[in-house]
């Protein structure tokens, strides 16, 4: 069962060596600091040097298939990515990736029927564009991205994002329109 954490503040994305570096500090449920893989700044915040994009990439390396779901979480004390991947086996499978070093440190089946497991498997717009897309909307670090289907409704990739601002922005993506744009609003 994933463990729900609060994002508590980005400090701020940076370049280094070429890559992108994402300071995040976490709290748990009770509103205490969590520690988390990756290094800390001095201002006690964790360093997840590794992107949505980057997760994804190595999940997929593990699992081909499609990636529905990525999420920033707090496992076990550590930051990690997880991805819900829907196997070009036709199973659904969980991929657990280091938030620090891009290693893939888990990956199984998942055979729970919730809900979520009838997204559509396949859209016009990536994931990636779809990320691309909200933070052109609101720049600043992804922490979810998720495809959603609506029954009666279109599908569309719902974004959350940490702004530069310092605030939560949840946004929406058209999965099906060519040059997607996102729309959303502030927490």
């Amino acid at each position: 069962m994933k463990r729900k954490i609060v994002i508590a503040a980005v400090a701020a994305a940076v370049l280094a060596g070429g890559g992108a570096a994402t300071a995040v500090a976490l709290t748990d449920d009770d509103g205490h600091d969590s520690g988390s893989r990756g290094s800390s700044t001095a201002s006690g915040a964790t360093t997840a040097r590794v992107t949505v994009g980057d997760a994804v990439a190595a999940g997929l390396r593990a699992v081909p298939g499609t990636v529905t779901e990525a999420e920033l979480d707090e496992e076990d004390g550590g930051l990690v990515w997880e991805l819900d991947v829907y196997g070009s086996d036709r199973a659904w499978h969980d991929v657990t990736v280091d938030a620090g070093s891009g290693k893939v440190l888990g990956k199984h089946v998942d055979h729970d029927d919730d809900g979520d497991r009838h997204a559509p498997r396949k859209t016009s717009v990536t994931l990636d564009e779809a990320v691309a897309a909200a933070l052109k909307s609101a720049p600043g670090t992804v922490t979810s991205v998720e495809l959603e289907g609506r029954r009666g409704g279109a599908a569309h990739w719902e974004v959350e994002v940490r702004g530069k601002d310092g605030k939560e922005h949840e946004l929406d993506v058209d999965a099906e329109a060519a040059g997607a744009a996102a729309a959303g609003a502030e927490d």
